[in-house]
């Protein structure tokens, strides 16, 4: 008995993945997308487990500092969205995500968003995400982490542009905990566990030397 994610890896799948990588990491001091994580930089990490996942097309939103981020990604098989209005917040990065996949000549039904600053993303995680949308019904599929809902976060076509329309720091946690009666979540412990800050990166390493310890 084959899964509902084996059955969309042999077929042309319609959930595409957006990974917001935009930001100017202003807490952290340099680009957190740069930061290196298991071998590989966050934003090379995080979309390889994209690439992974049963998610297609694998789309990366760049902007700040894209010119440095760029060459970590650009020999992957994805698409790179460059965001000029970063500066306005997570929802121009969404908006311009969203728009290139109304452009596509392909229907899409779904679309994963996703942060590169969450390290324990994995495409399990991604794919019982698209498990969920098909098995719950549900338009919108959350992480909960915390007593939090938040991303990665699946939605469905129905509220592209509504996502689109968000307005300045405005991003995909808020719109769920708008629009929480179309809410099926799945659990995702580690997904409270991001990177903002140096603390956050030096704890991040601390983790990982205790495992490879133990």
């Amino acid at each position: 008995m084959t899964s509902t994610t084996e059955q969309i890896q042999n077929e042309t799948s319609s959930i595409a993945i957006i990974i917001l990588a935009a930001g100017a990491s202003t807490r952290m001091g340099r680009p957190k997308q740069l930061l290196f994580y298991q071998g590989q930089s966050f934003v090379h990490h995080i979309a390889e487990i994209a690439i992974a996942s049963v998610c297609k097309p694998v789309i990366v939103v760049l902007g700040a500092n894209a010119e440095q981020i760029y060459p970590e990604i650009k020999q992957l098989p994805i698409q790179v969205v460059h965001n000029l209005d970063w500066a306005c917040g997570m929802s121009a990065s969404i908006k311009s995500g969203i728009e290139l996949l109304n452009n596509l000549p392909q229907k899409i039904d779904a679309v994963v968003i996703a942060l590169c600053d969450q390290p324990f993303v994995s495409p399990q995680i991604i794919n019982q995400l698209v498990d969920a949308y098909y098995s719950s019904q549900k338009p919108i599929i959350a992480c909960e982490y915390a007593g939090i809902l938040g991303v990665p976060a699946l939605f469905s076509q129905r509220f592209f542009s509504e996502l689109a329309a968000l307005k300045e720091a405005s991003g995909a946690k808020r719109f769920i905990n708008n629009n929480l009666n179309e809410v099926f979540s799945i659990p995702f412990p580690l997904g409270d566990i991001d990177v903002d800050t140096p603390k956050d990166y030096e704890q991040l390493l601390s983790i990982n030397r205790a495992s490879d310890e133990v």
